[in-house]
């Protein structure tokens, strides 16, 4: 028998899908952010609407948005829940850009892993758009910066 604190873990051991049908349907958010880090070249070349492949931030978005429609494929313990809000930003900062996504629904269970999604994978498309003018570009972090919503209400990250 395990004792293991994580809901997606029976008693057993075993992985399971947490069954969240007597919880209660609120209206859930959660704003993540990714950072992909660039070099002088690539920063210009964004800043400049340059890149060689198009419209960079476009893409990002559009990419973003898909992603959080498409948790339940990639991440097999996460719910099927219906996104009814999806915003990627993108901003262009001295050393890189950050990428904010916020995800809102109203259903039994958080959008976490969502709004983490579309951060990520919006990303993961501003690398495939730009690694021809530096195949340096990483991603540095990604990170839940809040959610609100559910039982446990309002979380936000500490500065």
């Amino acid at each position: 028998m395990s004792n293991t604190p994580f809901t997606h873990v029976s008693q057993t051991g075993a992985a399971r899908m947490v069954d969240v049908t007597g919880k209660e349907v609120t209206i859930r958010e959660a704003t993540a952010e990714t950072v992909v880090h660039c070099s002088a070249p690539v920063l210009r070349a964004l800043r400049d609407g340059t890149t060689p492949k198009g419209d960079v931030f476009a893409v990002a978005r559009i990419s973003g948005i898909n992603a959080a429609k498409k948790v339940p494929e990639l991440l097999p313990l996460a719910h099927v829940i219906g996104i009814h809000g999806a915003i990627v930003d993108v901003d262009v900062t001295d050393d890189g850009v950050r990428i904010t996504a916020t995800v809102r629904a109203a259903d039994r269970t958080g959008v976490e892993m969502e709004a983490l999604t579309a951060a990520t994978v919006a990303g993961l498309a501003l690398i495939d758009m730009v690694k021809g003018v530096d195949k340096m570009v990483e991603i540095t972090s990604a990170r839940v910066l809040t959610k609100s919503g559910g039982r446990s209400g309002l979380w936000r990250r500490p500065e």
